[in-house]
């Protein structure tokens, strides 16, 4: 059992390389201000891809935002490619001119945001369930404007500073095929 647990850590370090920061593939003409461009409904699509095995798990999102001067609060619905649904809540506080901090449901301790040039990046550590387990795992996100109007959101996935995976996400301001949200309960 030992043998088959080092084994398997060897070759996760073997395949995962070290995380670092996601790029994006064009520079963004203009800077992205996350409390502007998320005002109302915006629509996302894209995927998950294991650095480990190469394995996919696409998503599309709906998420409603909602800016009160200080707080940006995003409501998302997420519906994966194998059925899975489930609803986070972003609240990021805008703390300077270019620094916010966050959090989410699921985010252990609180997120750290900076506009930086035309990106805006956010860095911060999720409970993440998978198999009936919970890991805990390091995102490092930044987002562009793109020059059809749509952000490019990409995540480098991460633990104990190893890569194990990257997010890729369009968002827009039009419909794309997103499911409807789950219906709140009645109260």
């Amino acid at each position: 059992m030992l043998t088959r647990l080092i084994l398997a850590a060897c070759a996760t370090l073997t395949l995962a390389a070290c995380a670092t920061s996601p790029k994006l593939d064009t520079m963004p003409q203009r800077a992205f201000v996350p409390e502007q461009f998320f005002k109302g409904r915006t629509y996302a699509t894209g995927e998950f891809v294991s650095a480990i095995d190469g394995s996919k798990r696409g998503l599309t999102a709906l998420i409603d935002g909602s800016f009160d001067g200080k707080t940006l609060t995003l409501v998302e619905y997420f519906t994966y490619s194998d059925g899975e649904k489930d609803k986070k809540t972003w609240r990021l506080t805008k703390t300077g001119p270019t620094t916010y901090v966050g959090t989410r449901e699921d985010v252990v301790g609180q997120a750290q945001g900076r506009l930086d040039g035309p990106f805006f990046r956010l860095t911060y550590a999720a409970d993440v369930k998978a198999k009936g387990s919970v890991y805990t795992l390091t995102f490092d996100d930044v987002l562009g404007l793109q020059p059809d109007g749509s952000v490019l959101n990409r995540a480098t996935v991460s633990k104990w500073g190893l890569k194990i995976g990257e997010v890729t996400l369009k968002i827009s301001p039009r419909p794309a095929k997103v499911s409807q949200p789950p219906r709140a309960p009645l109260s």
